[in-house]
């Protein structure tokens, strides 16, 4: 049975057990530390709700648990890396239905239920024995997919602040490049490309941020 203080090694970065083993990819997540801290500034600024500010704060605790796992590197800071990520999704996608097209509360759980089924059958689909296939980026594909449904249907419906969706999407491509070939990358660059995934995640978020501040009240944006 595997221990949950069990040592996790997967990235091309670590070459021990130290805390600082992954300096790159630790210090890296001080990009989601910001883009949340400026935000959340923004929103408190422009007198957003409340829905801007946790948005906010939640890309802060994406920040915070990627550096827990990427400095202790065990089983449980795992956890504290993947769930405010798979969080920070569902919760967007709630704001997105609400605020950018204007759903009913039982449309949303209805989109949310499905969507929440389909995350869970591909996950499990794309990690355990597949987790080797492009270095285990393909469990982000439901995040990628949404985002390209999301562009197309606002994009398509001239919402407000599609064109920062688009910027989010093509980022996240890029991200999920470095993300995949950090390991194969590993022979030529001992660095690895991980920390550049968290880089550009960060500014993937930003642009996500970006475009719920221009729905930041109820009965704003288009």
């Amino acid at each position: 049975m595997t221990s949950w203080f069990e040592s996790v090694d997967i990235y091309c970065e670590r070459l021990g057990p130290g805390f600082w083993a992954e300096p790159a990819n630790a210090l890296s997540n001080l990009a989601f530390v910001a883009a949340g801290l400026w935000f959340y500034g923004q929103a408190h600024r422009l007198q957003s709700d409340r829905w801007v500010k946790v948005l906010a704060l939640w890309v802060v605790a994406i920040g915070i648990g990627s550096f827990l796992f990427h400095t202790f590197a065990n089983h449980i800071t795992e956890l504290l890396d993947v769930v405010p990520i798979w969080s920070f999704v569902a919760v967007y996608i709630v704001f997105a239905l609400r605020r950018m097209f204007g759903f009913s509360w039982v449309r949303v759980l209805r989109v949310l239920a499905v969507t929440l089924v389909v995350v869970g059958v591909m996950v499990n689909l794309f990690m355990g024995n597949n987790d080797g296939a492009l270095n285990g980026s393909l469990q982000y594909l439901p995040a990628l997919i949404a985002l390209v449904v999301f562009s197309v249907a606002l994009k398509s419906s001239q919402k407000d602040g599609a064109g920062y969706v688009v910027a989010a999407t093509a980022t996240f491509l890029v991200s999920l490049a470095f993300r995949t070939l950090d390991r194969d990358l590993c022979p030529s660059w001992s660095l690895g490309t991980h920390f550049l995934w968290h880089v550009f995640n960060a500014l993937m978020l930003a642009f996500l941020l970006a475009a719920a501040l221009r729905h930041r009240r109820a009965g704003l944006g288009g």
